[in-house]
């Protein structure tokens, strides 16, 4: 089966939202991709920070292919993971050792902008008629593109299809399969999932009245951490410590996606990025809409972003960078990434892979994760909040903090 990724993708609350090689001698058309070399024909090299998994084989195939159309420049790729980025560039960019383009969140645009770090891209007119409108909407901030966005990417509910026939469809659903998994499986879990805000969202927000910053994302006065519709959702996550008794401690990232890639979990939660790493390990599995709140019908809401092509303020060749980060959206781009990572493209796109094909349609529940930079105090207040809440803090205390730290009282 085919679907179309439509622009329509991530529409709950989705208005919110090197060393390098001193100016480049020009492209003529930043956004095009597919530009004649400098005019000096100057040997150039471009670093490239980007993930591992899935994502160093495409930058690297994608290096490849746009130095065949440019002969004068290469690409360099270096491993900075995506969650790392806006620490390393503020680090390694003003020291002159950080890169030329490199991938980050959108979420930390507005982030990058303030701190200097990144340039808005040169000629977006071209980049805004060819990609979906979430996807430009996750990098606009103060009415400028700031990144070139080339997935778009949210979470959704990875099941082993060897231990779950029938996907559950509510977070009681899910309570009641893991009681009597964990009964019948020692050592094993029904259900695992990393107690951080990202992934707690589904049990914080919900649309159209409970986002984060407002209904667009924009307003750091109305953060909508501590409602009572916050309060209740995590008293239905906090549930679920019944069937995963384990300390937030040692249910990081890694250690619940190795309990899940092992056949350890029946069940979790995760995105696009795990897609190479579970079929690497062979593991029969399939993804489908988050599970829904007590009292709703619809699937739980889920952060989105887009992973996003930045280029440095800091690089020396700022118009090569700017064509190679638009270039990464091309169409042929694009459809390397989907085959290799399985990635949601951030232009309409055929997709048949079936764990995409899941992602997509909880991209329909899903809200924008805003880009203020205000964004940067909220992840710490409410890491720490959920960590508490996961290992037994008291709900409206923790949210009741949190909150303060995020409104700077």
């Amino acid at each position: 089966m085919n679907k179309r990724v439509l622009s329509a993708v991530i529409t709950i609350g989705v208005a919110a939202s090197l060393v390098g090689c001193s100016g480049g001698n020009g492209s003529s058309d930043p956004t095009s991709g597919s530009n004649e070399t400098t005019a000096s024909g100057e040997k150039i090299s471009l670093v490239v920070w980007e993930s591992l998994e899935g994502r160093k084989d495409f930058i690297e195939q994608a290096g490849k292919a746009y130095t065949a159309e440019h002969p004068n420049i290469t690409i360099e790729y270096k491993n900075v993971e995506l969650g790392d980025s806006l620490s390393q560039i503020a680090l390694d960019g003003p020291a002159g050792k950080g890169p030329d383009v490199f991938a980050g969140p959108s979420n930390v645009t507005g982030d990058l902008v303030t701190g200097g770090h990144i340039l808005p891209v040169a000629s977006a007119d071209d980049l805004k008629s060819k990609l979906v409108d979430s996807a430009i909407k996750s990098v606009t901030y103060q009415d400028q593109m700031w990144g070139v966005p080339v997935t778009v990417d949210t979470y959704a509910l990875f099941y082993n299809k060897d231990y779950v026939t029938d996907p559950p469809k509510t977070w009681d659903d899910v309570y009641n399969f893991a009681k009597d998994f964990n009964a019948k499986n020692s050592g094993k879990y029904g259900f695992a999932f990393n107690p951080s805000i990202y992934y707690a969202a589904p049990w914080v927000f919900s649309a159209p009245d409970n986002l984060l910053f407002g209904a667009n994302g924009d307003d750091p006065a109305t953060p909508n951490t501590d409602t009572p519709a916050a309060v209740e959702g995590l008293k239905q996550m906090v549930k679920l410590r019944d069937i995963l008794d384990v300390p937030a401690d040692d249910l990081d990232v890694a250690s619940v996606d190795s309990l899940f890639e092992g056949g350890q979990s029946a069940m979790t939660i995760t995105g696009s990025w795990n897609i190479p790493v579970f079929d690497d390990a062979g593991l029969n599995y399939g993804v489908t809409t988050l599970p829904a709140l007590s009292g709703s019908d619809s699937p739980a809401g889920s952060f989105a972003n887009s992973r996003t092509m930045f280029v440095s303020a800091y690089s020396d060749h700022p118009d090569e960078a700017q064509d190679f980060a638009a270039f990464l959206a091309s169409p042929e781009m694009l459809k390397l990434a989907y085959d290799l990572t399985g990635s949601v493209p951030s232009a309409d796109s055929d997709i048949s892979n079936e764990a995409t094909l899941g992602l997509v349609d909880q991209g329909n529940y899903a809200f924008a994760t805003p880009s203020i930079p205000e964004m940067t105090q909220f992840w710490t207040a409410m890491d720490s909040a959920i960590i508490n809440i996961w290992n037994g803090a008291d709900i409206e205390k923790e949210l009741a903090a949190a909150t303060k730290v995020i409104e700077n009282q």
